[in-house]
């Protein structure tokens, strides 16, 4: 029923939105491309997603790009609805008038306008070709964010500390091995000195890692690699035989985890020793509100670290931040997290606008943030999840150095 019900609002939408072209040519042509294209691209998707469902439910390339197609050719049509609505709404009041006020009293519409389809059009290419553009090179346009962080209480000796982050790789969604690569040799280019890693390997399966074990494993920094989980890697979002298989498939992305030289930090604590100073690098299991799992304990991830140790926070969902960090009786100096991707989708112009419907759902969502005299940094992902792409909102990798503040004599 649900997919009878989705087919008629595609058609209605598409029929719609269609009266637009009609309106600018009257060639035959361009209308069977136009229900041509249509079908193709609902057809592959309700056969992606209906006679050829995986068992498990998982999200393959081709269900992606299903995804991917469906959502761009949406865009365009959504986007000229509101043009034609707004003319029809100015025809009909000008049939009405025409009834009732005009001097042969019968119900007249006048035709639609040739202008306004093509502005209609015009405006609709936009978030057309931008969905295009993100699915074709966005998704793999890799950008370095640096940012800077001072601080009364750092230790002396990790003045001008470095920290490479990056977060939510979901490496089941890859398909172009050489930006990979050109990714990989971005990240030690940076020669911090830790890189974190805050969640979401794979989309559902440790098999999705399997290919770039290799590639991963280049990562390098000379105190060291660290990570934490994220609600993709426990495996909930598919169908598992036994809950034996789902538990063996969690051990064996651990496992990757070590052989790429990643220290998993689960519900525990490292501390990072220099000069005689240290700092206290917490890591804690996902913790997320809107019914995302709740395995991380942050109260025993800090046991046994002092008040007084500077601590900086690995922890996958920014609402665990929100919700239970911020006023925590321990003060966290610095928390990284992912998990919102900035939704793969906004507007960023640096000091100008910053914006993603994912700042509905999210207060904090993209970048640094600081309350209560502690700071948050939402990485907004390497990888990419469902829409094969990004647009304005681009793959992250960010370098965050620590410095110390000055001591005014």
């Amino acid at each position: 029923m649900r997919w009878i019900i989705f087919v008629l609002i595609y058609l209605f939408i598409d029929w719609y939105a269609f009266q637009a072209l009609r309106t600018i040519t009257k060639n035959q042509w361009i209308y069977y491309l136009h229900f041509l294209i249509s079908v193709l691209v609902v057809g592959n998707f309700i056969v992606q997603f209906l006679w050829f469902n995986e068992a498990n439910g998982g999200l393959s390339h081709a269900k992606s790009y299903a995804i991917g197609f469906l959502l761009t050719i949406m865009a365009l049509k959504l986007a000229v609805i509101p043009f034609l609505l707004g003319e029809d709404i100015v025809r009909v009041g000008a049939g009405v008038y025409h009834k009732f006020f005009g001097s042969e009293k019968e119900f007249y519409m006048p035709a639609r306008r040739r202008f306004v389809s093509q502005m209609a059009l015009g405006v609709a290419a936009i978030p057309f070709l931008s969905l295009l553009y993100g699915m074709y090179k966005g998704k793999y346009d890799f950008r370095v964010l640096k940012y800077t962080l001072t601080y009364d209480d750092l230790p002396e000796a990790f003045d001008g500390y470095r920290i490479t982050q990056i977060s939510d790789i979901h490496s089941g969604s890859f398909d172009n091995r050489e930006k990979i690569e050109y990714a990989v040799d971005l990240i030690n280019e940076q020669q911090s000195d830790i890189i974190v890693f805050t969640g979401d390997m794979v989309n559902n399966k440790s098999d999705e890692m399997k290919p770039w074990l290799e590639t991963f494993s280049r990562l390098t920094a000379s105190d060291g690699k660290f990570s934490v989980l994220g609600n993709h890697d426990y495996g909930d979002y598919v169908s598992w035989s036994t809950q034996t298989e789902k538990h063996n498939n969690l051990l064996t992305l651990m496992q990757m985890q070590k052989e790429m030289g990643f220290d998993l930090l689960l519900n525990e604590h490292r501390y990072l020793n220099r000069g005689g100073h240290r700092l206290a690098l917490v890591g804690v299991e996902n913790w997320g509100v809107g019914g995302f799992k709740k395995a991380g304990d942050f109260n025993k991830a800090i046991s046994g670290i002092s008040a007084d140790d500077f601590t900086i926070l690995l922890s996958h969902d920014p609402s665990h931040w929100e919700h239970e960090i911020m006023s925590h009786q321990k003060h966290v100096h610095l928390t990284m997290s992912g998990h919102t991707h900035g939704m793969q989708f906004g507007i960023e112009i640096p000091g100008w606008i910053k914006w993603s419907p994912v700042k509905w759902r999210y207060k904090y969502w993209a970048g640094i943030y600081k309350e209560m005299g502690q700071y948050i940094n939402v990485n907004r992902g390497f990888g990419f999840l469902a829409y094969p792409g990004r647009v304005g909102i681009w793959p992250e990798i960010t370098v965050i150095e620590l410095k110390r503040a000055e001591k005014v004599a």
